[in-house]
């Protein structure tokens, strides 16, 4: 019942937004992903939910042209959200997909994430969330290990940083040359935990989603190093890109009264 009210949710709204020249945001309301490159190369950065195949494969042939296909497919982690139709797309595209070595165990079928936490803020979300399965993919000779220098397969302007807390191998991106930043589920422009802000897309600066964070020392140092980058814009997986004097405002709030903002007063993942 709850996978298929996440799934509805995410059918009857599902667009697709051209952010940049070069970058595309997919929209599946619960989460967002992103096509970023042009024709002469691009990679999928995310896969949405488990639902989300068909929509990013109608918008490559769209944009892309027909029987074009990604570089590679890059995850920020191995969320649930994120992660949907990886094994779809990786397979029928025959293309590598790769990771933070940290969370590999968790896409190979070594280790589950938690299950998340209902009890952050009584939120609608939260409690989807917790009842939706955890369990481990395994994406066997697919998936690979990011390079260790930094750099992105199939994304040559670009370097990933580790920005753990929301898991302990998550990642965000970042291009110098006009200083984007995909930034994942790092910090969020809308208050993940509500049903109301997610299908309305109110903007509201927070954290992580609360419900499936488990380090909240190493978040907010995340948030730090992200905001340490100084970026012109932000690309999030919840809410709406954010950019300039807003963005660079909205993330001093954010680093400056993070636990005020961003951390839950109790959970099971709270210490």
């Amino acid at each position: 019942m709850i996978t298929e009210m996440l799934h509805k949710i995410s059918n009857v709204t599902m667009k697709s937004e051209q952010v940049t020249e070069d970058i595309v945001l997919l929209q599946f309301t619960i989460v967002n992903a992103c096509l970023v490159g042009s024709k002469d190369g691009f990679v999928l950065v995310d896969t949405g939910m488990e639902n989300s195949a068909d929509f990013i494969l109608k918008e490559v042939a769209e944009r892309f042209g027909r029987n074009t296909k990604p570089k590679a497919i890059i995850l920020t982690h191995g969320h649930f959200d994120h992660v949907g139709s990886v094994i779809n797309l990786a397979n029928h595209w025959n293309i590598p997909v790769y990771a933070h070595q940290l969370e590999l165990p968790y896409l190979t079928g070594k280790k589950d994430y938690p299950q998340g936490d209902s009890t952050v803020d009584g939120g609608l979300v939260s409690e989807m969330s917790s009842a939706f399965p955890h369990k481990a993919l395994n994406l066997g000779d697919k998936i690979h290990s990011l390079p260790q220098d930094g750099t992105v397969p199939g994304m040559p302007e670009w370097t990933w940083i580790h920005t753990p807390g929301h898991t302990e191998g998550h990642i965000s991106l970042f291009r110098d040359r006009d200083r984007t930043v995909i930034a994942a589920d790092a910090f969020c422009t809308l208050k993940q935990e509500s049903l109301f802000s997610v299908l309305s897309q109110e903007e509201q600066i927070s954290g992580p989603p609360k419900y499936l964070t488990t380090d909240w020392k190493a978040a907010e140092q995340s948030v730090k190093k992200i905001a340490e980058l100084k970026p012109a814009l932000a690309i999030v997986s919840h809410g709406l890109p954010m950019k300039g004097e807003k963005l660079r405002e909205h993330l001093l709030m954010l680093v400056n009264d993070f636990k005020e903002i961003a951390v839950p007063e109790q959970g099971r993942f709270v210490k």
